[in-house]
């Protein structure tokens, strides 16, 4: 018989394993069509907690309240009203048109924050699925502004310099797009045969975003050129609903999109993907990482596919097929079709939390230039020392 403590290290390990690896099914699944999803919403923890908060957007707001406490007892404060409250328009305003101490305090923030962003990224860096991670690419909410994307290319910097050979991108997309823009990824093949659009779910900490996407395949087939043509928010964290009514609502916003769809002329495909936070099970259900929506999303009887389809049952005539993934997860397939010179890369997403993930792209890619460079210089060395033997070996002749 199997001890209580042997199980509950059994249960652990296999967590551990899932994690790593991701469930096998329709929902949170490790295979996609073009990637391999290698790990998703990895907690990492040290003597403080959870190392992904070092690099949140609380973490910066902490790093700029320290330095004005501190400039304030030198000189007094060069800002006004309470850091949380200073939104990211108004630091970039400041950081741009402020007085030297008001670019010079933010700027201050944005080298600490870098320095935290570097050393969460030496953690993850690693753990196994990580390892082999050429470029991450940078995405949330923090990413839009210039304080992000200036956090961002002072972390490469700092990485770069320690001899750590990864590229750092802020993601391409708008953060409010991107989290739907890669919900494509997901979809089924036969979806791209006779429709040009499909609907996309974000649910965030803060959020709800629902639109739809025209893939433009005629434009792009590797759907580079995806865009969200319509999209409504709600910010459900000022109206702190029930879990029903977030989903009730949900259901509401998905029904306009499509409403407006047909009226823009678009041929919508009966798909939903749907980009959640935290680990999915293969169901649909959330085992944990949900702490943050109203409600409990958790729960064994509640799953939130589900829900979804019982809101939208069908779409054009069609029974809807919903499928889901990790926020993060989701975010970074946005990348997809800009990571095709690399064969490992990542995401990180950060705004309440830190996102992750990272991917294995299915094919590998061709040399590039820099590589194809490299080749031919250590061909023509080759060359040019075996002409040297040869010559020495003449002359040992003569």
């Amino acid at each position: 018989m199997v001890g209580k403590a042997a199980k509950a290290a059994g249960k652990t390990a296999g967590t551990a394993r899932q994690r790593e690896t991701g469930p096998h099914g329709p929902h949170g699944a490790a295979e996609l069509p073009s990637v391999s999803v290698v790990s998703y919403n990895l907690e990492i923890r040290d003597e403080d907690g959870f190392v992904g908060d070092k690099a949140s957007r609380s973490a910066f707001v902490e790093h700029l309240d320290a330095l004005r406490a501190e400039f304030r007892e030198q000189r007094g404060d060069p800002l006004k009203g309470k850091t949380a409250e200073i939104s990211k328009g108004d630091l970039d305003a400041l950081l741009r048109d402020g007085d030297p101490h008001e670019g010079a305090l933010i700027l201050s923030a944005i080298e600490n924050f870098a320095q935290s962003l570097a050393f969460v990224i030496r953690r993850f860096v690693r753990l196994k699925s990580w390892a082999q991670v050429e470029r991450i690419a940078v995405g949330g909410g923090f990413r839009d502004s210039r304080i992000g994307e200036l956090a961002i290319g002072r972390a490469n910097i700092i990485l770069t310099m320690d001899g750590h050979g990864i590229d750092l991108v802020p993601i391409r997309h708008h953060p409010d797009e991107a989290g739907m823009v890669g919900s494509a990824h997901l979809a089924p093949k036969w979806i791209f045969d006779g429709y040009d659009s499909l609907v996309a779910v974000d649910i965030g900490g803060s959020n709800i975003r629902a639109g739809i996407v025209a893939l433009r395949q005629d434009k792009a087939p590797d759907l580079r050129k995806a865009k969200v043509c319509s999209f409504e928010l709600w910010r459900h964290a000022d109206d702190e609903p029930g879990r029903d009514e977030a989903i009730a609502r949900l259901g509401e916003m998905i029904r306009g999109q499509l409403k407006q769809a047909k009226k823009d002329g678009l041929r919508v495909a009966p798909f939903i993907g749907v980009g959640c936070p935290g680990l999915i099970e293969a169901d649909g259900a959330i085992e944990r990482g949900a702490q943050n929506l109203p409600g409990n999303w958790e729960s064994s009887r509640f799953n939130l596919v589900e829900s979804i389809r019982d809101h939208v049952p069908e779409i054009g005539g069609h029974e809807t097929l919903v499928t889901m993934h990790n926020d993060a997860v989701i975010q970074g397939l946005s990348e997809m079709p800009a990571m095709q010179d690399v064969e490992h890369w990542a995401v990180l997403t950060i705004g309440t939390g830190l996102g992750n993930a990272s991917y294995r792209n299915r094919t590998k890619p061709a040399g590039n230039g820099k590589d194809n460079s490299e080749s031919k210089a250590k061909s023509k060395s080759k060359d040019k020392a075996k002409s040297k033997a040869k010559a020495d070996g003449k002359s040992d002749k003569d």
